[in-house]
């Protein structure tokens, strides 16, 4: 039979009434001709309650025991929802990641997919059952210990399952209807898209769009699986929610699919740091090492002064990461690797970007990001391209003003 990957976030499986919400959607699925399987989040606000049990009794935690605990929720909305498939007469049995087994490496907390292989799921397929539950956001490490796969994880594992299966197509099922061209609730003319592109998807993700997980839409990519994103509240068709696919199934590309944004930005920047070879890998070695994630980077003019030629450099990155590159920084001119005249951060920026595969073959796209900006007063403090992005790092006042003066200039209200 057709086999389809169904995955139910948190809000989804929230209580009692939506995981039989969601298993009614399961159930149709099955009416359908189709295997499920079915990969399920912790209940709402369960996976907090747990980390904050586990910090309560133990600040320094053994990372070992924090997975065993906070795996914990997804193993309950599995059982659940197996039980309320049964009472619906549909054939379902619940797994946890070590009976799949779903094998990671030993990385507890941010573990990452080895094998996920298919014999023992495919054997209770063949002895008639119908779904296979899934625990999401866990596996088992080679130690025979488990292992999760950080935040977002279930979105992870309903993509590893639907490559590892040759799913047809692997559908998630969160509390919104699909990828809209930007955030509903900064603009009203926010538009629904039926399909996206993986690489667009991939930077929608990565640049603070949260409908998906970076990773889950870095592994659909690689294995070419499908994605659909829907609401699990209402009734859905096979029309419904937008199609996350590969660029050849979509006819004809915007040059912009969207804008993104992201609010937690903060803007550093290193005032006349020596201009010679090697400087940048001594600036972003430290950082890199201390977990800094740097963003954009820009490198002004280099002058001449009394002590050779000098230049400023900037770089973004997350506000919570401030603290450690400002250490990594300062520990690094200690160490006699970089030298400065002064360390200037910015936390009160945000970054928006414009997003579209349409932007490798037509011109004119910054000139028009550019003068939209410029239109409502919003002054651009650092740029950033790539062949499918513009992004621009500005005062934080300015980022919902921004973000619907470039959905307005790109008309992403249009289909």
């Amino acid at each position: 039979m057709p086999l389809l990957v169904m995955k139910f976030g948190g809000t989804s499986v929230a209580d009692l009434a939506r995981i039989r919400n969601a298993a009614e959607k399961v159930r149709r699925e099955v009416a359908r001709g189709y295997d499920v399987i079915v990969i399920v989040s912790a209940m709402s606000g369960k996976t907090n309650e747990l980390v904050g049990w586990v910090e309560q009794t133990s600040p320094l935690f053994d990372a070992r025991e924090y997975d065993a605990v906070v795996s914990s929720g997804e193993n309950v909305t599995a059982g659940l929802m197996a039980l309320t498939l049964q009472e619906m007469d549909v054939p379902a049995r619940s797994w946890q990641g070590w009976q799949v087994p779903i094998l990671t490496t030993s990385a507890h907390s941010a573990a990452r997919f080895t094998d996920i292989p298919r014999a023992n799921i495919d054997a209770k397929f063949a002895e008639g059952f119908r779904v296979a539950v899934v625990a999401g956001f866990q596996g088992v490490s080679a130690e025979n210990r488990i292992t999760t796969l950080g935040r977002g994880g279930s979105d992870t594992t309903a993509v590893a399952f639907a490559a590892a299966f040759g799913a047809e197509r692997c559908d998630i099922y969160t509390d919104v209807d699909g990828i809209y061209t930007t955030d509903p609730r900064i603009t009203e003319k926010a538009r629904k898209l039926d399909r996206i592109a993986f690489e667009e998807m991939l930077e929608l993700a990565s640049l603070g769009a949260k409908v998906l997980q970076t990773r889950s839409v870095e592994l659909a990519m690689r294995y070419k699986v499908r994605l659909r994103v829907l609401s699990s509240f209402g009734e859905t068709d096979e029309h419904s929610g937008t199609l996350v696919c590969d660029e050849d199934e979509i006819m004809e590309s915007k040059v912009v699919s969207g804008v993104a944004y992201s609010r937690d930005e903060a803007k550093m920047t290193l005032v006349k740091v020596q201009d010679r070879p090697g400087i940048a890998a001594a600036i972003f070695g430290p950082l890199s090492e201390a977990g800094v994630n740097v963003d954009m980077i820009v490198q002004n003019i280099s002058e001449i002064g009394n002590g050779g030629a000098v230049t400023d450099m900037t770089f973004s990155c997350p506000t919570n990461q401030v603290a450690r590159a400002r250490k990594a920084m300062e520990d690094a001119r200690a160490a006699g690797l970089i030298a400065y005249a002064d360390l200037v951060q910015d936390t009160d920026v945000a970054k928006v970007s414009v997003v579209g595969i349409g932007m490798r073959s037509h011109a004119g796209v910054a000139a028009t990001m550019f003068k939209a900006l410029a239109a409502e007063n919003v002054n651009i403090k650092v740029i950033a391209t790539s062949e499918i992005k513009i992004s621009v790092l500005i005062d934080r006042k300015y980022m919902e003003l921004a973000v619907q003066a470039l959905h307005d200039a790109f008309e992403l209200e249009r289909g």
